[in-house]
């Protein structure tokens, strides 16, 4: 019988780019993936001026379309955030030491900005907790006494400098760098966030006065110890029991019965009410319950000559800006990109960046503070039923009505219980689940978790930043500097070539090492690529000798996951092939992308290791020296 020879395929050189052809797709690659100018051509001056419109206020894009009945679900959904965020603004507040007020303008004007601007259809704007606890903390660090002007102007400061950071990450398209902070990192951020928010209540939960200014849990508990015996009001501690037990039944109601969501979301302000009316009626107030400072009636005030513009508060607050803007944005992304995947439509991050940059500029020079999304209130408003970031819109009028006509009723509003409303919100920032899915999948990552989460509850929010940054660049650089090669064996009875570990029941071809590179070839991992073949080659051999199998006479390095090499890559390939010509194993690589092999022709690389050398697979090239005479 007579067998049919296999087709064996050249692999081909693609053409020579110019120099001016690889930079412009790069950077079309990097900053314009999704090609936002591509709607623009071919269109009129005027077409063009609408489409800029759009693109820079979606709200004119969608809005066109909008009717009644997508408004009374917009404004029940807003009417019901709104119960939820008035009481979360004027507790966040205190955790950036600013006046209640502070937290309720900011709920007024950054919504406003962003129902123009966003492409998240859900997600809710204002104050948050880590933000704020992170604000509180790194200006406290700046100016302890944080009843003076100058803390209140540095906030301002702080918040420009936040947006400018986020419009410049816009504008130049450079939102893939919040993705170097890892999924893990953000986690360990948040969960010491939430522990160390909840700890610091106990100031008020307990009815603590002269509590600790430092935020990290070996001197919060060291606070609240001292305190016991002579610094803890019972008052204080029934009224803030009654209101803890009464927020986490209605939150566990609600999350068993989902059509009663409105029940946790309406519980804050009824918490609120009712502690206020009981301090009022009882006079709690001359008994030691604490209550927040009288806010401030009205609209508000223009902030813009406040903001530090020289001296020495400009660097910290150009500092403390960024920080807060980097982690404002990250958050905000990630809760939209969550709740946009579930009602399947695209979030634009560019444009996500550009809003928030946009309205926390403006915010800052109208007495708010940063601003950002919040989870809580982006998952009351999705429960109840918002369509677009009209619920935003509703949220804020309600807001400003607050400010206008009944904020002189908080006046009694007794401060333990915000605490509560703050530790029952943030402790759904710890979510065990993912810990431990973190252990289970990449020890790496709940490495990073761990770092992260220890940074911020045992030193501070910027420290565990600082720490978020460098493990996950830590871990980039592990990955990259030691990628994984593996040995490859073919599938019986196919002309498949697969992980050997992966799949035992492989065949080893006689005479052959098949290894696989997983990763780009560069000057960083290069030496370490051509030592691990190496070494991978001498273990197999001495398995081999005295075994049925033939010495390894041709090395095959499957490269299909290599997408790029440069010089010292190029380098490490040469050295390796002057190591096997020692050895007489000659090398041959399979299935090298374009990138690759036009560079190992400009390298004549190609030459050294020969034309005939060089095959579209793993198959073609054992078929090719199989059919040459090699005993197979």
């Amino acid at each position: 019988m007579i067998h049919s020879l296999p087709i064996i395929h050249k692999v081909e050189v693609p053409p020579k780019q110019t120099l001016l052809q690889e930079f412009e797709h790069n950077v079309k690659e990097i900053f314009f993936s999704d090609n936002p100018l591509s709607k623009f051509k071919n269109q009129n001056g005027s077409r063009k001026f609408v489409l800029c419109l759009h693109s820079v206020f979606p709200i004119f894009d969608w809005g066109r379309s909008y009717n009644l009945q997508t408004f009374r679900y917009d404004f029940i959904a807003g009417i019901t955030i709104a119960s939820l965020c008035i009481p979360q603004d004027i507790a966040y507040a205190r955790l950036a030491n600013l006046d209640p007020q502070y937290g309720l303008y900011t709920s007024f004007v950054t919504p406003l900005v962003y129902a123009f601007m966003g492409s998240s259809r859900h997600i809710a704007i204002g104050p948050v907790s880590v933000v704020s606890l992170l604000l509180g903390t790194m200006l406290t660090d700046e100016i302890s006494d944080y009843k003076s002007h100058e803390y209140l102007r540095l906030a301002f400061t702080a918040t420009f400098f936040a947006g400018i950071t986020q419009l410049t990450l816009g504008v130049l398209r450079l939102g893939f760098l919040i993705d170097f902070i890892s999924h893990a990192a953000i986690v360990g951020f948040m969960a010491g966030a939430a522990i160390t928010i909840a700890l610091r209540q106990l100031h008020g939960l307990l009815g603590i006065q002269g509590f600790t200014k430092k935020s990290d849990v070996v001197s919060v508990m060291r606070s609240v110890w001292s305190t016991m015996h002579h610094g803890w009001n019972w008052h204080t501690i029934v009224i803030g029991v009654a209101c803890l037990v009464f927020l986490l039944v209605t939150k566990y109601i609600a999350k068993k019965k989902r059509k009663l969501f409105w029940l946790a979301a309406i519980a804050p302000m009824v918490s609120v009410i009712l502690s206020t009316v009981f301090v009022y009626i009882t006079r709690a107030d001359k008994k030691g319950v604490l209550i927040v400072r009288p806010i401030k009636k009205g609209v508000n005030p223009i902030s813009a000559g406040e903001i530090f513009f020289s001296g020495k508060y400009l660097g910290p607050g150009v500092r403390i800006g960024m920080v807060a803007g980097m982690v404002a944005l990250t958050e905000a992304v990630a809760i939209g990109r969550t709740f946009a995947a579930i009602k399947d439509y695209s979030l634009d991050g560019n444009k996500e960046m550009l809003a928030m940059g946009t309205m926390n500029v403006i915010g800052s020079v109208t007495s708010c503070y940063v601003a950002t999304g919040s989870f809580s209130r982006t998952a009351v408003n999705y429960m109840a039923g918002c369509k677009t970031v009209v619920s935003n819109i509703v949220m804020s009028i309600t807001v400003l009505l607050t400010l206008i006509l009944i904020t002189p009723l908080f006046k009694y509003t007794p401060i333990v219980v915000l605490s509560s409303i703050i530790i029952v919100v943030v402790l759904g920032l710890v979510n065990i689940d993912v810990v431990i899915l973190l252990w289970k999948i990449d020890k790496l990552d709940f490495v990073a978790f761990m770092g992260v989460f220890l940074g911020v509850i045992f030193k501070s929010a910027d420290i565990g930043i600082l720490i978020a940054v460098v493990l996950s660049f830590a871990k980039i650089i592990l990955q990259v500097t030691r990628p994984r090669t593996v040995v490859l064996g073919m599938v019986t009875g196919t002309s498949v070539y697969r992980n050997i570990q992966q799949y035992p029941e492989t065949t080893q071809i006689p005479g052959m090492l098949i290894i696989r590179v997983d990763s780009a070839i560069y000057f960083s991992n290069s030496n370490y690529i051509k030592e691990r073949i190496l070494r991978c080659l001498a273990d197999e051999d001495a398995e081999r000798t005295g075994s049925e199998l033939p010495r390894i006479k041709y090395l095959i390095v499957e490269m299909s996951p290599v997408n790029d090499i440069d010089t010292g890559g190029i380098h490490a390939f040469q050295e390796l092939c002057n190591s096997l010509q020692k050895r007489e194993v000659q090398l041959v690589l399979s299935n090298p992308g374009p990138i690759v092999m036009e560079k190992l022709h400009a390298s004549k690389l190609s030459d050294l290791i020969g034309e005939d050398k060089i095959f579209v697979s793993v198959a073609d090239a054992v078929a090719t020296f199989g059919i040459k005479g090699e005993e197979l």
